[in-house]
C-alpha cells in the first residue's frame, strides 16, 4: 500500500510540477512585459530561469528535508536527461538547426559555469561558501545574458541588419494582453503548487529510495531528473515543431546553467553536503562527455550547425547506456 502510495505521490508530484511551472513562467513574463520589458529579455531570464524552476525547487525541498544528494543529483542528472534524452528525442521528431549568434555565444559560458562547479566540487563536498558562489553566478549570468540581449537587440535593429530570429520568436511565445492583477496571482499559485507538488515528490521519491535500498543520489539522477526535465522536453518538441530550433535549443543551454548553478547551489547554501564519490567519477564526467557532443553536434564549425535523427539517436543510446551503468552498480 505504501509503494502505491508514494508511486501515486511522483505521479501526481510530476504532473502538478509540470502545470505550476508553466503558470510560474506565464505570470512572471506578463508582469515583465506589463513593465516594458523587451520579450527577448525576458525569453532569455524567465523562461530560462522557470524552467529550471521545479528542480530548484525539488532542490530546495530536498536539503530541507535532510536529502542534500538527491538534490545533487536532481541538478546533474537533469542536465544529462536535457542533453542526451530531450535532445535526442526532439531531434528524432524533428532535425534542429542553430543559427543564431546569441546561443553560439553561450557555448562557453555553459562550459566556463560546468568547470568552475567542478573546481567547487573537486574536494568531494559542497559547501556553504560553494553554494553563495554559485547562486552568485546564477546572478551574475542573469545580468550578462540581459546585457548581451539588449547589445544585440540594439545591432538587428539597425537599417543594414535584419531582426535577430530570437526576438521574433520569444514576442510570438509570451502572453500577451494579461492584466498585471492576473499576472501576479498565476505567479503566486504557480510558486504554492510547486512548492506542494515538490513535497509530494520527494516523498514518494524518498520512500521508494529506502524501500529498494538505492541512495537518494541515484533517485535524484534518474526518477526525479526525468520528471522535472519534463517541462524541457515539452518546451523543445513544441518549439522545433513550430519551427522555432533556437528557442529549443536555447531552452536546454540556459536550463542547464541554471541548474548546475541555482539547483546545486540551493543545497549548499541549505545544508552542504558530502557528495557520493560516484558524482565525480561517474555523474559529472559523463554530463561533461555529452555536453562535448552536443557541442559537436550543434555548433556547425562549416556553417549552420543542427542536431539530425541520426545524432538523436546517438544521444539516447548513450543515455540508455548510462541508465544501464546506473542501474548496474546500484543493484
Amino acid at each position: 500500500m505504501e509503494m502505491l502510495l508514494s508511486s501515486l505521490a511522483i505521479l501526481s508530484g510530476f504532473l502538478l510540477l509540470i502545470w505550476s511551472a508553466d503558470r510560474f513562467v506565464m505570470g512572471a513574463s506578463g508582469i515583465a512585459l506589463n513593465f516594458g520589458v523587451s520579450p527577448l529579455i525576458i525569453g532569455l531570464t524567465i523562461v530560462g530561469f522557470g524552467t529550471s524552476a521545479p528542480e530548484m525547487i525539488v532542490s530546495g525541498v530536498a536539503a530541507y528535508q535532510g536529502t542534500p544528494n538527491l538534490a545533487v543529483g536532481n541538478a546533474l542528472g537533469s542536465n544529462i536527461t536535457n542533453i542526451a534524452l530531450v535532445l535526442g528525442i526532439t531531434a528524432l521528431v524533428t532535425p534542429l538547426m542553430v543559427d543564431s549568434k546569441i546561443l553560439k555565444r553561450e557555448y562557453p559560458i555553459m562550459f566556463m559555469i560546468m568547470l568552475i562547479a567542478l573546481g567547487l566540487l573537486w574536494d568531494g563536498e559542497l559547501s556553504h561558501s560553494d553554494g553563495y558562489i554559485l547562486i552568485i553566478g546564477m546572478f551574475v549570468l542573469m545580468g550578462f545574458i540581459t546585457w548581451m540581449g539588449l547589445r544585440e537587440k540594439n545591432r538587428t535593429h539597425t537599417p543594414n541588419n535584419a531582426q535577430d530570429p530570437l526576438d521574433t520568436e520569444f514576442s510570438e511565445e509570451i502572453p500577451r494582453d494579461m492584466p498585471t492583477r492576473m499576472a501576479f496571482l498565476w505567479l503566486f499559485i504557480g510558486l504554492i503548487v510547486l512548492l506542494i507538488s515538490s513535497r509530494l515528490l520527494i516523498w514518494g521519491a524518498v520512500n521508494i529510495a529506502h524501500t529498494f535500498g538505492v541512495s537518494d543520489l541515484v533517485i535524484g539522477l534518474t526518477i526525479v531528473a526525468i520528471g522535472t526535465s519534463l517541462p524541457e522536453l515539452a518546451a523543445s518538441i513544441t518549439s522545433a515543431l513550430k519551427g522555432e530550433h533556437e528557442i529549443a535549443i536555447g531552452n536546454i543551454i540556459g536550463s542547464n546553467m541554471f541548474n548546475l548553478l541555482g539547483v546545486l547551489g540551493i543545497p549548499g547554501i541549505m545544508t552542504g553536503a558530502i557528495l557520493d564519490p560516484s558524482v565525480l567519477t561517474r555523474d559529472y564526467p559523463v554530463m561533461i562527455g555529452l555536453s562535448v557532443l552536443f557541442f559537436v553536434f550543434a555548433y556547425g564549425f562549416k556553417g549552420k550547425g543542427g542536431i539530425n535523427r541520426l545524432e538523436g539517436a546517438l544521444l539516447l543510446l548513450c543515455y540508455t547506456a548510462y541508465m544501464i551503468v546506473i542501474y548496474q552498480q546500484s543493484t
